[in-house]
């Protein structure tokens, strides 16, 4: 039966997986072969196409024999397959038990085709089929993404398929040699359009499912940021992705993440949570933890009394905050601006303004640090400060003297 492309599916009927492709793709591959449709490109059936990555079938099987550059797996009294010797990395021992990617039943032999997960195959244009890892190297480049030699053939692999992330200058891979997936074959017209991107997701969730059960709270791992969020940066950690929230990124205050890192920095990072519950799993990543705390170093050289240089980082309603040091804050709560009655913050300081405070307490549990403007400022000009000198206090002494007279005793002071 032949499929016409201006027929349309009824309800429920399920679209040909041989002539449906990934919308993603095929507008890559479109856009790079310019008037030529894939579905030209394609002279094999639904029936005949491999599975896709995702439902290869895995197979247990021991080999029986090796003969030249083939090996004989059994499956089962009935079920046998053959394998490319040079899908082992060393030769294979009569009687072991391995597993196998069964890539596709041969009906005229009557045996199961067979690969080795994650093998590279060398490229002979006879036994090339569309499932295939194969290694290509790359000749060059053009507006849709790479051009690349498969056994003396010339293959094509559309940009987005390169990569797991957008890779702007392609120039990179000219003269490399990469493992490939043979996506889509033609061997009529001689064409091949390859795959890195696939090759490097199988290597990921393999990588995942090792690290998944690997993962423990507190471990500190290299990562590299692979994405800049409002609310944090995304960081692979060698399978998958964890966010630095932008909280854990510096012991400083961060207006937005590209502040502190950037796409492609390589960084060490603690995990501090793992969620194995959802899919996917949430890793929770701190980049700070993985540095000293400059509070902590700081607590320990400061001392009520002295008097210390700041800038004025940001101002509140109830006093100004004051930079001490990189990622050390210390408050100057409004009553200790100034002597005067201080109606408002900015009256007083401003934004980025360098002022000298005398600490007044340090508190290392709540991590807070309190200051004092109007207490420095009378240091520096050789008054030992007084309360009964504070207007505010003269204020309220003048006001309970008029209410109680005489019995207002022992004073404020």
């Amino acid at each position: 039966m032949t499929n016409d492309p201006d027929q349309t599916s009824q309800p429920g009927e399920q679209p040909n997986p041989g002539i449906d492709m990934d919308a993603k793709l095929e507008a890559e591959i479109q856009a790079a072969l310019g008037d030529m449709s894939v579905e030209d490109m394609l002279d094999y059936t639904a029936e005949s196409r491999p599975k896709a990555r995702g439902e290869r079938e895995f197979k247990r099987g021991t080999i029986v024999s090796v003969h030249g550059s083939d090996v004989f797996v059994e499956f089962g009294p009935k079920s046998q397959g053959i394998c490319p010797i040079a899908q082992f990395k060393e030769p294979p021992v009569v009687g072991a038990s391995l597993e196998f990617v069964v890539d596709r039943f041969d009906e005229a032999e009557g045996l199961l085709m067979l690969s080795r997960e994650g093998a590279v195959r060398k490229a002979e244009w006879e036994s090339l089929d569309v499932g295939q890892i194969i290694e290509a190297r790359c000749t060059g480049t053009n507006k849709g993404g790479l051009e690349l030699e498969v056994a003396n053939h010339q293959a094509f692999m559309p940009a987005g398929q390169v990569d797991l992330r957008h890779i702007e200058d392609l120039s990179v891979f000219v003269g490399e040699k990469m493992p490939c997936e043979i996506i889509e074959l033609d061997r009529h017209r001689g064409r091949i359009i390859l795959s890195r991107k696939v090759t490097l997701e199988a290597d990921r969730a393999r990588a995942r499912e090792k690290l998944l059960g690997e993962l423990e709270v507190g471990t500190t791992m290299p990562a590299v940021i692979t994405s800049i969020q409002p609310f944090g940066a995304f960081a692979d950690i060698g399978g998958m992705d964890g966010l630095i929230h932008i909280s854990d990124l510096s012991y400083q205050r961060v207006n937005h993440p590209s502040e502190v890192v950037k796409e492609g920095d390589q960084v060490n990072v603690k995990i501090l949570k793992v969620d194995r519950e959802t899919e996917p799993p949430r890793i929770g990543l701190g980049l700070k933890q993985t540095l000293e705390d400059p509070f902590t170093s700081s607590a320990k050289t400061l001392e009520p009394g002295a008097i210390v240089s700041g800038r004025v980082t940001r101002l509140a309603a109830f006093g100004a905050f004051v930079e001490l040091a990189p990622g050390v804050e210390g408050l100057i709560h409004i009553s200790e601006l100034s002597h005067e009655r201080v109606q408002k913050v900015s009256s007083v300081v401003k934004p980025d303004e360098i002022v000298n405070v005398q600490v007044m307490a340090i508190d290392p549990d709540k991590r807070r640090i309190g200051l004092s403007l109007k207490r420095a400022k009378a240091e520096a000009e050789g008054d030992s400060f007084s309360r009964d000198e504070d207007a505010e206090m003269r204020r309220l002494k003048a006001q309970l003297g008029k209410k109680f007279g005489d019995n207002l005793k022992g004073g404020l002071g």
